[in-house]
């Protein structure tokens, strides 16, 4: 994926060395570009890439980029996979372009030369990148549609800053992290920070499919989405035609995102999206000479092993197991947060970094199934919208408020995966809402009222918005007329960028690997936004179209097999293996040392976890990311001392 980072002196009132703050930013992302570096140093603009080397090996695809006369500059770090032929449909060579790597950063330079910023519209990949256009002095920063690629900016001291992570961010000159409560008071909702926020006070994240433009001449930054999607749809269409679209269109995708000169694996769960994968690449192969990598637990709840191994055997890869258990985590924590800069508390993040430590020795490129369930309608979330109609229609509301839900939440807890008395409580609590909001708090891992609790500052939190808003707004602005539609919309925005990239690309990137997700396709994308919602989700059948498509590909046990979603047993590893490294930092000294928690609120969460009164696994495994980001970025300001050296370049 590589890195980019710099910064634009607005004010022209640099003093000191601006190359020696660059060469910094820029080394603290060599994990991300190990192969080489570029720059280009021209008051009032500095540009940095760290590059990984997935396609032309060798040194001359050096970056930044230029155009002949040296008045547009760019960097790049991502992968075009359309750019051969928009080459071909723009007519690039014959208009005099020249190609001298045949890369693709050189084709979007071009075309950002024919089209202005229009050019960001024709793109397929996943991508970060900077142009400086000397003629217009407008610096111009752009993320990919899906957010795959992070991107980071902020104004500081007059000038504007940007990286491919915040800790490129962190080595401005004097400038001093402190936390965003705003931030946190929603991380405690998510267990992610959503939308633009970060953790830190003046940072923030571009959301994807935008772009930022500051100049000298108008510093205030002007951000323009380019990439949105509109559910039109195709009512001509059959169910049997849309199936084998889908199926034609992921196998275009996939082969697409296979080109590399370096190895390919593929990280394998076992469920329909990585399955789908591993299938669909054999057959673009001829052949199943690559490498799997999937997780094991010795917790059969959290356990599906016996479906990676089923797949496989089947197809005959190369497969890896890797086994994850609570000293593994202890281990990389807090290392793994290093390579987020974010408290950020998907139980997937370890495993996943695990799976790219051992991915590491084989390839370099994984592709990965995330956006499988977000455009082919894969949530179970999706199926509890349709129950929550049913119910509501059936049951009346003085038995479901009265009775139901009461007799519901006398439920024992029990701390398995997807426990009955998890999804009973949360099921009927949200039913009581309004679509959006039902959708967020099936979802939510602590309620307004109890973030206030454990909050110091509560009146401040107060005033913020509801973190249900995000999704009620994005409901509210999606271009569709059903609703399942609308839901789509709402994890295309909020939890695909904002949750499972982050796991993906930066657990990856930690390892110098690139990931690529071959659902995330614009073209497949785009095709599924036209398709009925009927043929999406079929009464209860989720990913119906994939799974039809699909049929007589994969074993019956895949297509028939039900979702779970990679998780760890943290809640029941806080009741034993990781209980005495959770109550050091869960101490009331050290939570009330960071300014942030009424510590007696949260110490009275905790003694009922452990007394296994109500499971606040996921809360507690977040309030611990906290704890360990705020010491080592806030309190000791040491997290470069967790980075591993970067693998010697190719």
């Amino acid at each position: 994926m590589s890195a980019i980072t710099g910064f634009l002196d607005l004010g022209r009132t640099w003093k000191g060395k601006p190359e020696a703050v660059l060469s910094e930013m820029a080394e603290v992302l060599k994990h991300r570009g190990p192969d080489m570096s570029g720059v280009y140093e021209k008051d009032p603009c500095y540009l940095a890439q760290q590059r990984l080397s997935i396609i032309n090996l060798t040194g001359t695809g050096r970056q930044p980029v230029s155009n002949k006369d040296g008045s547009i500059r760019m960097i790049y770090a991502g992968k075009t996979y359309n750019y051969k032929e928009l080459k071909t449909q723009y007519g690039l060579e014959s208009k005099g372009y020249q190609f001298r790597a045949n890369s693709d950063a050189e084709v979007l330079l071009a075309l950002y030369e024919e089209l202005g910023l229009d050019f960001l519209k024709e793109l397929n990949g996943i991508y970060g990148l900077a142009i400086w256009d000397a003629r217009e002095m407008n610096l111009h920063i752009a993320r990919d549609p899906f957010g795959v690629a992070p991107l980071f900016y902020m104004e500081y001291k007059k000038t504007f800053w940007f990286a491919s992570e915040i800790k490129g961010l962190l080595m401005a000159p004097d400038y001093i992290p402190r936390p965003n409560i705003e931030a946190m008071y929603h991380f405690f909702g998510f267990d992610y920070v959503p939308g633009t926020l970060t953790p830190f006070e003046g940072i923030h994240e571009l959301a994807p499919g935008r772009v930022l433009t500051v100049s000298v001449k108008n510093p205030q930054p002007q951000i323009v989405r380019f990439f949105d999607i509109t559910y039109t749809i195709d009512k001509k269409i059959s169910e049997k035609e849309a199936m084998e679209r889908s199926r034609a269109l992921m196998i275009e995708s996939v082969k697409r995102q296979s080109i590399s000169d370096v190895p390919i694996g593929i990280n394998l769960s076992g469920g329909m999206d990585s399955s789908t994968l591993v299938a669909l690449y054999s057959k673009i192969r001829g052949d199943s000479d690559f490498h799997t990598f999937a997780l094991t637990f010795d917790d059969v709840s959290f356990d599906e092993s016996p479906y990676s191994r089923l797949m496989a055997k089947k197809f005959g890869t190369h497969h890896h197991e890797i086994m994850v258990t609570a000293k593994k985590v202890l281990e990389y924590l807090p290392k793994h947060l290093v390579y987020i800069d974010e408290p950020y508390a998907d139980g997937a993040a370890i495993p996943t970094f695990l799976a790219s430590l051992e991915a590491k020795n084989h390839v370099s490129v994984i592709l990965s199934g995330e956006g499988g369930d977000e455009f082919f309608a894969g949530y179970v979330l999706y199926a509890a919208y349709k129950m929550r109609n049913l119910y509501r229609s059936i049951v009346p509301g003085f038995i479901r408020k009265g009775i139901i839900r009461p007799l519901v939440h006398m439920l024992p807890v029990n701390l398995n995966k997807l426990s009955f008395d998890f999804k009973a409580k949360r099921f009927t609590h949200g039913a009581e809402l309004s679509v959006p909001v039902s959708h967020c708090k099936w979802r939510e891992v602590l309620s307004k009222e109890m973030r206030l609790q454990i909050l110091s500052n509560s009146q401040l939190c107060n005033t913020f918005p509801n973190s249900e808003q995000f999704y009620i707004d994005t409901f509210n602005n999606a271009q569709a007329d059903d609703v399942l539609n609308k839901l789509m919309y709402i994890e295309f925005n909020n939890g695909l960028p904002n949750d499972l990239m982050i796991k993906n690309e930066r657990m990856t990137m930690a390892h110098s690997l690139e990931v690529r997700m071959p659902f995330t396709d614009t073209h497949l994308v785009r095709f599924l936004s036209t398709m009925p919602v009927n043929y999406k989700m079929k009464g209860m059948r989720k990913k119906n179209l994939m799974r039809g498509a699909m049929e007589g590909i994969l074993p019956k046990e895949i297509i028939e097999k039900k979702k779970v979603g990679m998780e760890m047993p943290y809640s029941k590893w806080f009741c034993n293996e990781l209980k005495d490294f959770a109550e050091n930092y869960f101490s009331l000294e050290k939570l009330n040392n960071t300014q942030l928690f009424h510590g007696e609120s949260v110490r009275t969460l905790w003694q009922q976890h452990l007394d296994l009164k109500v499971d606040h696994g996921r809360f507690l495994w977040g309030l611990l990311s906290y704890m360990l980001w705020h010491e080592a970025y806030i309190e000791k300001r040491n997290f470069r001392d967790y980075l591993s050296t970067p693998r010697k370049p190719r």
